[in-house]
């Protein structure tokens, strides 16, 4: 059959490409004329077989499909089986005889958008049929992706409220501040965490982390070793033993031995001065004073989960009256600059633009470092960033 004429769409587009599957070339005729008289502005495709309709499918993309049910190559619903499997976002009208009615209405119960009687069909009717079926598939896809998209919320939710718990903090006058911003190329939370707990001897405990890899597994297995973080600190290990301890957990919980856990998990002891930490494969971290911002990057071990056996050192530092850290995972400086040299922010990168902002503190901080982290590398941001800013209150 020759293709229809290439008419503009309703809305000034290309119209809609329609692809007719039925062995009789005099139906077809009928069904061209049909829409030639109907005012539906359409270009028409012809298929004689199923067969030829998975290839047309494949190829072509239409709209629409405009389908015999009673074909050679087909037994039953088969035909329709076929057309459903391959016609992605296609709309799918099928023709049954006069006989058949019942099988247009199962025809409908088993995916079709509408279906059509052959010999009782107005050239009018032809076209409304075909319209309201390219709109109520649209709208189903629309229905789908809409409760997709609740379902993901309600998963993030779940796995926010692990990930990023509220402070368990009871006397000590510790500021905690933090961000979480998933990557661009998610919907879902990866796996960056972060807690801050207070014991019961007014010891302030802080850990970050981050799970190789993006997505839901990650981050139900970071919201697994947060809680367990949080569990073995507030039953009195800290350091060495602690992080031991977390590689047992990871090496039961993950889902393949190549996952691995980068964190640094540390001690401010009520002094409000010393702070002690040990550092697993993780990215260093901000000291501010009141002379400015570095970046402090103590001896590590080894990220958890790596082969060996491993050992993580304890780090003491002083911090000076006014003083504060911010933790943060690499999602935040791991970012291709823009231009044509292949050029990484890095840490020192980030080191600068903080000390742009060494004025601000707690949340007002972290946002406005944030922000000027996508400013300068846009569009590259594919890992998750975590960042934790901890300063004692009366210091401020």
């Amino acid at each position: 059959m020759p293709q229809a004429g290439e008419h503009a769409g309703e809305h000034g587009g290309a119209a809609p490409l329609v692809l007719l599957v039925e062995d009789d070339p005099q139906d077809a005729l009928i069904v061209r004329e049909l829409l030639e008289d109907s005012g539906l502005a359409v270009r028409l495709e012809w298929a004689r077989s199923v067969k030829q309709a998975r290839q047309a499918l494949a190829r072509l993309r239409p709209q629409c499909v405009l389908l015999d049910l009673d074909l050679p190559d087909a037994y039953e619903f088969s035909a329709l089986s076929a057309v459903l499997e391959e016609a992605g976002d296609a709309a799918v009208v099928v023709l049954t005889g006069l006989a058949e009615e019942q099988a247009g209405l199962a025809a409908v119960t088993a995916g079709a958008q509408d279906y059509l009687v052959k010999g009782r069909v107005e050239a009018e009717w032809l076209g409304r049929a075909l319209r309201y079926a390219m709109q109520r598939k649209q709208a189903e896809q629309a229905a789908v992706a809409l409760h997709a998209e609740r379902v993901r919320a309600k998963e993030n939710a779940r796995l926010e409220r692990g990930l990023l718990p509220t402070p368990l903090l009871e006397t000590m006058p510790i500021q905690v501040a933090s961000r979480y911003q998933a990557s661009r190329g998610s919907l879902t939370l990866g796996g960056d965490f972060f807690d801050v707990v207070e014991s019961d001897d007014k010891v302030v405990h802080a850990v970050i982390g981050d799970v190789c890899g993006h997505g839901p597994d990650e981050a139900a297995l970071g919201v697994c070793l947060r809680i367990a973080w949080r569990a073995l600190v507030l039953s009195g290990m800290e350091g060495g033993a602690l992080l031991r301890q977390l590689q047992r957990i990871l090496d039961a919980e993950r889902s393949s031995s190549e996952i691995f856990v980068t964190m640094s998990t540390l001690v401010l002891e009520p002094d409000r001065r010393t702070v002690r930490l040990w550092r697993a494969g993780h990215p260093g971290m901000l000291v501010h004073t009141p002379e400015g911002i570095s970046l402090a990057e103590p001896a590590q071990g080894p990220a958890l989960g790596l082969p060996f056996e491993s050992e993580w050192e304890q780090h003491v530092m002083e911090l000076p009256p006014g003083g504060g850290l911010t933790l943060f995972t690499d999602g935040l400086f791991e970012r291709r600059l823009p231009g044509e040299r292949a050029r990484w922010l890095g840490e020192e990168g980030l080191l600068e633009l903080a000390r742009r902002r060494a004025h601000l503190d707690g949340q007002s901080f972290i946002d406005a470092l944030v922000e000027d982290v996508e400013t300068a590398a846009p569009e590259t941001a594919a890992d998750d960033l975590a960042v934790v800013h901890l300063r004692w209150k009366d210091e401020l």
